[in-house]
């Protein structure tokens, strides 16, 4: 008949292989997943929340903050965060009219990935850069 497909346990490879990755195990076709990546990991939200996890900063300031990001960009990135509860926009009923924008809760939950993919760009950009001007070159 057939043979048994096993595992080798001591082959972390093997094992690793069968059990499937969480990105394809989301219903829908991964819809959601996407979505959420979608929002979450560009990149000026990932810009955004890293600031934003240093505390809250009126638009101005988080404005100045973000390297290359428009207003109309910065507009939208913030609504789509708020919308999505990773932001909140507070606003005081001062005159002028003060408005600061923080992580929430579900937003300080990303701080440590942020920063990880920070400290990831920042510590392999020289080879990031390498390759792709050995790229560029063929």
């Amino acid at each position: 008949m057939f043979a048994e497909h096993t595992t080798d346990p001591v082959d972390p490879d093997a094992a690793a292989a069968s059990v499937p990755h969480p990105c394809e195990t989301w219903p829908e076709n991964g819809r959601g997943f996407r979505d959420t990546l979608d929002r979450i990991g560009d990149k000026w939200s990932v810009l955004v929340i890293g600031i934003l996890s240093q505390g809250p900063l009126r638009f101005g300031a988080l404005h100045q903050r973000v390297p290359g990001v428009s207003q109309r960009m910065l507009t939208l990135t913030l609504r789509h965060l708020e919308r999505d509860g990773i932001v909140t926009r507070t606003a005081y009923a001062e005159v002028p009219p003060r408005v600061e924008y923080e992580l929430t809760a579900l937003g300080e939950s990303l701080r440590g990935v942020v920063h990880a993919l920070a400290e990831w760009v920042t510590d392999h950009h020289g080879e990031i850069e390498t390759a792709r001007h050995h790229y560029d070159m063929r």
